[in-house]
């Protein structure tokens, strides 16, 4: 009866045990390598999350499916091949020496490495030009959310002064009048000439085809343990937990699809961009730029809206302190547009090696250069 009692001890002590680890927040880097390479997301340690994420409906971090396409405009290979010769052709511009691809270069992972990009004169804007990979999982596009088709956004770099400096009607006219364009548009839309809008829609196809291969990171939630180092895997945990990235960084593509003032308005000083009121004209707009996907961020230098910022840990860095946090002198006690930093940006305390952990991971979302010849242009 003694034996049979210490065994059921013993047993009880292995459940709690077993329990507890479940919601200790100290596991061990070997027990986290196990639950976060498992193959079941239902095995990860629970994420911190704010209510008013969750509230919003939040989606985990994880590996993307496939992309799609939208009903007025499904995938054709016809329709992405020819798409892709558009977004090559420097013919969509007003000089004709400017295509898609001068701000999203093939060889600079669909960027293009400037703090801002170059346009029609040498005429430089203000924003940087983000990686189009994976943009077929995006729900608003551009830092200020000004479109909400990937069709759409399509149209503003031709039309744009600063950059392709053309009216799209006179962009397709132009098209219309080569001879060899015709058998590619017969082909995507079986007819010889095109509208502004089927232009459009076969550029927007060719970009939801630009998908990265599969991470580090892909692997290793997929089962592969041997992917992700331990202080990757420490810097995977931090992500999702006290490092807070995980609050705007969700799901498969790392973004929320959302638009957050982090602090980088530069209220009244030089590269003082007020992001996403200048669409809306709402005040609880003023600052707000849209959350960029951490997938192939280390291949995708400079950061931020502006580009003022060179390399990753400098981002960190920032975050870590809990980004600028502007207080109103009293002259401004009545401004209404006075910028104010979102909530969610807290100071996070991470110590060096914390930040070493967490730079490491997010270097692991990178999946190395998908380069893409340029085709050969129409005549």
């Amino acid at each position: 009866m003694k034996t049979k009692f210490i065994a059921i001890g013993v047993m009880v002590f292995s459940l709690l045990i077993v329990s507890y680890s479940k919601i200790n927040p100290t596991l061990s880097i070997s027990e986290l390598k196990n639950l976060y390479s498992s193959g079941d997301y239902t095995k990860w340690p629970k994420p911190e999350v704010d209510s008013i994420v969750y509230a919003q409906g939040f989606q985990d971090i994880g590996t993307l499916g496939k992309p799609e396409f939208p009903e007025d405009n499904p995938y054709t290979e016809d329709k992405a091949a020819l798409g892709k010769i558009l977004f090559f052709d420097p013919r969509l511009s007003k000089s004709g020496q400017i295509s898609c691809a001068n701000c999203h270069d093939p060889e600079l992972n669909w960027g293009d490495a400037r703090r801002v990009s170059y346009g029609e004169g040498r005429l430089q804007g203000i924003r940087n030009s983000p990686s189009l990979m994976n943009i077929a999982y995006s729900k608003v596009f551009f830092w200020d959310g000004r479109a909400n088709t990937l069709e759409d956004q399509a149209s503003f770099p031709i039309k744009d002064t600063k950059e392709m400096n053309f009216h799209i009607d006179l962009a397709t006219k132009r098209l219309n009048k080569i001879k060899g364009y015709r058998p590619h548009f017969k082909k995507a839309f079986g007819k010889e000439k095109l509208t502004q809008e089927e232009i459009l829609k076969a550029i927007a196809t060719f970009e939801r085809t630009l998908i990265s291969p599969k991470s580090r990171f892909d692997k290793f939630v997929a089962g592969d343990s041997t992917q992700l180092n331990n202080k990757e895997v420490e810097g995977l945990h931090l992500f999702r937990t006290k490092a807070r990235c995980i609050n705007c960084h969700n799901t498969a593509n790392f973004s929320d699809n959302k638009f957050h003032n982090i602090g980088l308005t530069y209220y009244g000083r030089e590269y003082e961009d007020l992001g996403r009121y200048n669409v809306t004209k709402k005040a609880e707009n003023v600052g707000e730029f849209k959350t960029q996907s951490l997938r192939g961020v280390a291949q995708n230098a400079p950061y931020m809206h502006n580009g003022l910022f060179p390399n990753i840990r400098g981002v960190l860095n920032m975050y870590n302190a809990g980004m600028p946090q502007p207080k109103r002198k009293e002259s401004q006690q009545n401004d209404t547009l006075f910028p104010t930093t979102s909530k969610l940006i807290q100071k996070l305390k991470l110590n060096a090696s914390e930040l070493d952990a967490l730079e490491a991971f997010i270097s692991s979302l990178s999946a190395g250069a998908y380069k893409m010849r340029p085709p050969e242009l129409p005549q």
